[in-house]
């Protein structure tokens, strides 16, 4: 039997925040001039900074987020009735002192989520997608260390990526096909066959959708020695009544 090869999510579960993040994010002080921030992202060609204590300690961050903020509230015209009955006074008085503040206290978010150093790499990216932010700031007891941004994320896929083996089986390539199908509830090993001859998969029988069939292709295409998957499944749902 040959070594498994890591496939993306195993790349992603073995490396930890450390070993992806960037260190040394630019950080500002609580009292530092917004119209300060605003330049920084000018001249660095960066669009976030953590605002921390004299302890290194993450108090917030402010984003390009914060800034259009304010350009937003300039054009904010009166509001309508239904705007009127579901927003309270202090939302709004909340908003207006975000976008109207002077000082990086003032517009920054103070609720940040974060990750540990020991965390997964899997995991900073499921935070990410979870609450559709661009980046994570990394801290230990509460300091800041760093921050993992998608990109940071990207460039740890391709730096790791082995290549494909090519004295995998094509018996070693069904085994593992038939495998990750049954570790999915979506896919249906009873009415979906599975072919492989020389790397090539080909894949036959019924599917319940058009998603089925392409998590199926795209299931086939991260096994290691896979070389070309043919989507050769029906797309009538044998299930439905005709």
């Amino acid at each position: 039997m040959l070594p498994r090869r890591k496939n993306k999510e195993d790349i992603m579960t073995s490396l930890c925040a450390r070993d992806v993040m960037t260190a040394g994010m630019t950080t500002v002080s609580s009292e530092t001039p917004v119209a300060a921030i605003a330049r920084m992202f000018s001249d660095r060609g960066i669009s976030a900074v953590a605002v921390t204590d004299a302890a290194g300690t993450l108090l917030g961050i402010v984003t390009e987020s914060d800034l259009i903020r304010r350009l937003a509230d300039e054009d904010d015209q009166p509001s309508g009735w239904l705007s009127r009955l579901f927003d309270s006074p202090v939302g709004r008085a909340d908003r207006y002192a975000r976008s109207h503040g002077v000082k990086a206290s003032e517009v920054m978010t103070e609720r940040v989520v974060t990750a540990s150093p020991r965390d997964s790499a899997a995991h900073v990216a499921r935070i990410m997608e979870n609450h559709r932010i661009r980046r994570v700031p990394i801290t230990d007891d509460g300091k800041l260390l760093g921050v993992v941004a998608r990109s940071d994320l990207v460039r740890a896929l391709v730096s790791q990526e082995l290549p494909q083996a090519d004295n995998t089986t094509d018996d070693e390539i069904h085994r593992a096909i038939i495998a990750a199908m049954q570790r999915e509830p979506w896919a249906d090993t009873v009415h979906t066959a599975v072919h492989v001859q020389d790397g090539v998969v080909e894949i036959f029988g019924f599917s319940r959708s058009e998603a089925v069939s392409r998590a199926l292709y795209v299931l086939a295409e991260n096994v290691p020695g896979v070389k070309r998957v043919v989507d050769r499944t029906s797309s009538r749902n044998r299930w439905e009544p005709a």
